[in-house]
């Protein structure tokens, strides 16, 4: 039996943002391919959780930062499902140690920049000639490619500078696919968490735990990791309008253009 059901790929997809991403597209119709870096084992559990949502799941383990990795999972998901309507880049770091950009070391900027930009850019490059392919052998198919960025992309935080660069990078790599894969119909989005509650902020929890209570965001709450789900959700069903709304929790604002930013 061939299933009728939507793929999607969430790279970084079995902890943090990336695990809401995939719970909420399992719970809305999606089958899933979950990439992460560990080993199925170690995400046995998190598979458990999302098969059980009736999902077809599998686990594609690589590092999207290295070339035949890349490949690998694409390959792994044409074996397995024979198609792929929705691409999530989510995988990401953060800096090992934040410091001042007077004190940041090369090695640092390079990690930063290969997981979290090189890695989109070169999957999205492969995923989107494979969608095109798909559109022509099937004018009905339809597609989307999501990435997860940050309101990094924005605003400047001098202790982890290159965190900043690469998100930034990141909402150009979203633009310039976007019009380069618009005569295929295949829209390309740019979803900016704020403060998401996940391990990458355990370290300054007490900060902006401080900061929310004085007001910093709109609701006195962190965010999580579900929030974002639905707002990646909401783009992967296409179920947005083309022109601006603002919803007022968490002030989800889309500007026409690709991109949703969650403050």
């Amino acid at each position: 039996m061939i299933s009728m059901k939507r793929v999607a790929l969430i790279t970084g997809g079995s902890r943090g943002i990336g695990y809401g991403i995939s719970k909420h597209l399992a719970e809305n119709g999606f089958d899933i391919a979950v990439n992460g870096v560990r080993g199925e084992e170690a995400v046995a559990e998190v598979l458990k959780e999302l098969r059980n949502t009736g999902a077809d799941v599998i686990y594609c383990q690589g590092d999207v930062s290295l070339t035949e990795d890349r490949k690998k999972i694409i390959n792994q998901v044409k074996k397995h499902f024979g198609k792929l309507h929705v691409l999530v880049n989510n995988a990401g770091v953060a800096p090992k140690e934040r410091k001042d950009i007077l004190e940041t070391s090369e090695e640092s900027f390079d990690r930063l920049i290969s997981t979290n930009l090189k890695s989109a850019y070169f999957l999205t490059q492969l995923a989107a000639n494979w969608m095109i392919e798909q559109k022509k052998a099937d004018t009905s198919f339809t597609s989307c490619i999501i990435n997860v960025s940050s309101i990094s992309a924005t605003v400047a935080s001098v202790n982890r500078g290159e965190y900043c660069v690469s998100k930034a990078g990141l909402s150009m790599v979203t633009q310039l696919f976007a019009v380069r894969l618009g005569e295929f119909d295949i829209p390309v989005y740019e979803v900016r968490p704020g403060i998401i509650e996940t391990d990458m902020t355990t370290k300054v929890k007490d900060k902006y735990d401080k900061l929310i209570a004085e007001g910093l965001t709109v609701q006195d709450r962190w965010g999580y990791p579900y929030d974002v789900g639905k707002a990646v959700s909401a783009l992967a069903l296409g179920n947005l309008p083309c022109h601006g709304f603002n919803f007022k929790c968490f002030c989800f604002k889309y500007n026409g253009c690709g991109i949703l930013s969650l403050h």
